[in-house]
């Protein structure tokens, strides 16, 4: 699994690509424990009006990416172009006029809002940060969008949030979002702490957030089954490291990944007539102080070879927009190797 490459990023010009990220690195000094390596060299772009998917288990980066494109804090390493500027270098001031058209929904609806503001000082808060309209104009705006998110501002506007549920918080925080009228909006599992029929009007709610004001949007979750409904299309990464990039389509019906294989094989079927794909990886998820060499996802693999050890995958295009970084990838459903890629213990060329 996780590698490096450059091969699933697509051409295209600066109007097409509102996101473009390079080479992200993200690292936290431990003093002498060592270095945290987060976030290790991963690439990946976003179009305008599509939504990407992430997926992966806890730890394996998700959350580090989304904050190290929002700059907080900036990346160790890397570029961040949204809209084809290059946010790391930018003086405070113009990065927090550009932050207006980037926005993000934390993970955790409650602990992300103020509990000593009211709702509609909350909401407008970013607002009040951009300065450019008059105390009128922005009650209109604040009282339109929480209609919008569905509530009614006449009751929710003079409440604090502890009066809320989890899934009224969340709308809130989506409103507190979408109020400044931004193109990008980074979603960091944003249904993760709701129960299931609160997830459902959520996303629905985004959906219809997203087709109404034309956004993009980065949606992080470790629910594989929430990514397919919502997504154009998905990367999934393993301590650090993308592993496999496709839409939906592909990537559900036909992994080539075996971490991918594992995810998909947890999610639960209604059907009581389909026996379920069992997939158990071994052993425990390794530190990102000291990550394994060669492949990140060795140590669990079921199909590691030597190579696998000495030489780290690089991403690779198997099918038309399916890639992946493994040097021994499934042969969709079959779990077999594909012809092209020989027989076990024979690693294919990585590209240069």
């Amino acid at each position: 699994m996780a590698g490096t490459g450059t091969a699933h990023l697509r051409e295209s010009n600066t109007e097409d690509l509102l996101l473009s990220v390079r080479n992200l690195v993200v690292e936290y000094d431990m003093g002498r424990t060592g270095k945290v390596r987060a976030v290790s060299d991963v690439s990946f772009d976003v179009k305008r009006g599509e939504t990407l998917g992430v997926v992966g288990e806890s730890g394996c980066g998700k959350s580090t990416v989304a904050k190290a494109v929002m700059q907080l804090p900036p990346p160790t390493s890397g570029e961040v172009r949204f809209k084809g500027v290059d946010l790391a270098p930018l003086p405070r001031k113009e990065l927090r006029s550009i932050r207006r058209t980037l926005q993000m929904i934390f993970q955790d609806p409650i602990s992300s809002l103020n509990p000593l503001r009211k709702v509609r000082r909350i909401v407008a808060e970013g607002l009040d940060v951009a300065g450019s309209r008059s105390r009128a104009e922005k009650q209109a705006m604040v009282d339109d969008i929480l209609s919008v998110v569905g509530l009614d501002p006449a009751v929710a506007g003079d409440r604090r949030p502890h009066e809320f549920s989890g899934g009224q918080c969340q709308r809130i925080s989506i409103a507190r979002a979408m109020v400044v009228e931004p193109e990008l909006v980074i979603c960091d599992e944003p249904v993760s702490a709701l129960d299931v029929s609160v997830q459902a009007q959520i996303l629905n709610l985004l959906e219809d957030m997203k087709e109404r004001y034309g956004l993009t949007l980065l949606f992080i979750a470790h629910d594989l089954a929430v990514v397919k409904n919502i997504s154009d299309r998905v990367m999934v990464m393993y301590l650090g490291k993308i592993c496999e990039v496709a839409t939906p389509h592909l990537l559900y019906a036909e992994p080539l990944h075996p971490y991918t294989a594992a995810l998909l094989s947890a999610i639960p079927e209604p059907d009581p007539d389909v026996v379920p794909t069992d997939v158990t990886l071994s052993g425990d998820l390794p530190s990102p102080i000291a990550p394994p060499s060669g492949c990140r996802f060795r140590t669990r693999c079921p199909r590691a070879e030597p190579v696998c050890a000495a030489q780290e995958p690089q991403i690779r295009e198997v099918r038309p927009d399916h890639f992946v970084a493994c040097h021994f990838p499934l042969s969709g459903s079959t779990g077999q190797l594909s012809a092209e890629h020989g027989r076990a213990g024979e690693a294919p060329p990585c590209p240069q």
